[in-house]
């Protein structure tokens, strides 16, 4: 939210990750999460670089321990949406720079902390809020049922 403010209300230039890059892993195509994962980056002084199945081989070509090896030698961090949730854990395991989970079938979290930010600019806090789910269990309510306790929200499915 700081950041936010700083950048887009006062103008500010925070190049907090110049000289840093990110490689940006999409399996799964997302408009908004692109856009605002590179503006974010960039705004930031960071290089993002997007990387689909048609740049990568994530697991055919290049197994998932090699990829998560040269990346973590030519990037200083990772963003994926992927299919399966097990090949974000086996990223994280064998690479050595953060691995941020953009997507996944099991989660959505980076969605969630956007989701509560709007919830927080809107109401001014999240504790005691309550939250309620109405449709059919997914990635983002799996995200919703790790997370909104740890804000103090309540949640109703």
């Amino acid at each position: 939210a700081d950041l936010k403010y700083r950048i887009k209300e006062k103008g500010e230039y925070l190049p907090l990750l110049q000289g840093k890059s990110l490689a940006m892993i999409f399996e799964k195509r997302s408009t908004r999460t692109r856009l605002s994962t590179e503006t974010g980056f960039a705004l930031l002084g960071g290089h993002p670089s997007f990387l689909t199945t048609q740049d990568i081989h994530l697991g055919v070509n290049e197994s998932l321990k090699d990829t998560a090896r040269v990346l973590s030698g030519m990037t200083d961090a990772v963003l994926a949406r992927v299919y399966h949730q097990s090949d974000l854990e086996v990223l994280a395991k064998k690479a050595s720079i953060p691995i941020v989970n953009g997507l996944s079938d099991d989660y959505h979290p980076i969605q969630i902390l956007a989701d509560y930010l709007t919830i927080q600019e809107h109401y001014g806090h999240l504790k005691g809020l309550t939250i309620s789910w109405i449709g059919d269990g997914n990635n983002v309510l799996h995200s919703i049922m790790m997370s909104a306790a740890k804000f103090g929200m309540h949640l109703h499915i």
